[in-house]
C-alpha cells in the first residue's frame, strides 16, 4: 500500500504539472500568454477536475489525502514556474517563483523518496509540511521579510548573483539529502530511531564516506540557499543560527543512539569521518 501511495502521489504531482503545459499552449499559436483571469479560471477548473478524479479513484481516506496534498504541492510548483518564466523581467517575482519551486519540490520529493527507500515508514507526515511549528513560522517569516523588503527596499531583490548562488545551494543541498536517503535506503527515517530494527546496518559508503550526517548537511544548504534566492538578509542570519542550534542538539542525540546500535564500529566510523559541530558539516 505504501508503494502504491508513492505512485499515486507521483500521478497527482504530475497532473498538476500538466496545467503549466496547458498555460504555455498559447505560445505556439501567438506571442502572448493568456490573461491573469484566464490563468486563474483555467487553474480552478483544472484543480476541480483533478480533485474529483482522485476522489472517485482513491480507495481510502488516507490515499485521498496523499493525492490531494501532492496535487497541492504540484500547483505551488506550477505557480513558481509561471512566476519564473512569465515574470522573469521582474526580479522580485522571479525570486519568489524559484523559492516556491524549491519548497514544493522539496516536500513532494521527501514523500516520494521515502516511498521508494523505506516504504514501511511512509505516512502523511513524510511530506514534512507540518513537522514542526518552528518550520511553519520560518516559512511565514521568510515570506513576510521578502514582501516587506520588496515594498520598501526593492533594490535588494534585484541582486541576481545572490539568487543564482541560492539556486546552486538549493540544488546541491537537495542532491546531498536525496543521495543520503537513497544510499541509506531502509536505514533512513525522518524520526530518530530508539530501537535497532532487523536489517538496520551502519552505512559508511557513498556520501556517508564524506559526511556523517549528509541529510542534515543537505538540508542546511537548502535552507540557506532558499534565503539567498529571496535575498532575505535577516532570515539568512537568523536561520543559520536556528538550524545550527537545532542540528547541534539533534546530532548529539543521534550520535548516542548510533553508538548504542553499532558500538565500536561507529567509534571507528567517527574517527574516519569527523564532523564539525560548529557548521553542521
Amino acid at each position: 500500500m505504501s508503494t502504491a501511495n508513492g505512485h499515486l502521489s507521483l500521478k497527482a504531482f504530475c497532473s498538476a504539472l500538466s496545467l503549466f503545459l496547458a498555460l504555455l499552449l498559447p505560445l505556439f499559436s501567438s506571442s502572448s500568454l493568456p490573461s491573469a483571469a484566464v490563468v486563474v479560471s483555467l487553474g480552478f477548473v483544472h484543480a476541480v477536475v483533478a480533485a474529483c478524479t482522485f476522489y472517485f479513484r482513491c480507495q481510502s481516506r488516507h490515499s485521498l489525502q496523499v493525492a490531494l496534498l501532492a496535487l497541492l504541492l504540484g500547483y505551488v510548483f506550477v505557480a513558481g514556474l509561471f512566476l519564473v518564466f512569465v515574470r522573469d523581467g521582474d526580479d522580485a517575482w522571479a525570486a519568489l517563483g524559484w523559492y516556491l519551486c524549491f519548497v514544493s519540490f522539496f516536500h513532494y520529493s521527501e514523500y516520494f523518496s521515502i516511498s521508494v527507500v523505506n516504504p514501511k515508514s511512509l505516512s502523511l507526515d513524510s511530506f514534512l509540511v507540518n513537522h514542526s511549528h518552528s518550520y511553519t513560522v520560518s516559512v511565514v517569516a521568510s515570506l513576510v521579510e521578502f514582501l516587506l523588503e520588496t515594498y520598501f527596499f526593492p533594490d535588494i531583490k534585484a541582486i541576481r548573483w545572490c539568487r543564482w548562488i541560492g539556486i546552486a545551494a538549493c540544488v546541491a543541498g537537495e542532491a546531498a539529502r536525496k543521495a543520503a536517503m537513497f544510499t541509506a535506503r531502509s536505514g533512513f527515517n525522518h524520526v530518530i530511531q530508539v530501537r535497532r530494527e532487523e536489517g538496520h546496518v551502519l552505512v559508511t559508503h557513498g556520501i556517508y564516506a564524506l559526511f556523517r550526517h549528509p541529510a542534515y548537511v543537505g538540508y542546511y544548504y537548502w535552507c540557506i540557499g532558499a534565503q539567498l534566492i529571496l535575498c532575505n538578509p535577516v532570515c539568512l542570519v537568523v536561520f543559520h543560527w536556528a538550524i545550527w542550534t537545532f542540528f547541534n542538539g539533534r546530532i548529539a542525540d543521534e550520535e548516542i543512539t548510533l553508538l548504542n546500535f553499532f558500538g565500536e564500529d561507529y567509534v571507528l566510523y567517527q574517527k574516519r569521518v569527523p564532523t564539525d559541530r560548529k557548521s553542521v558539516v
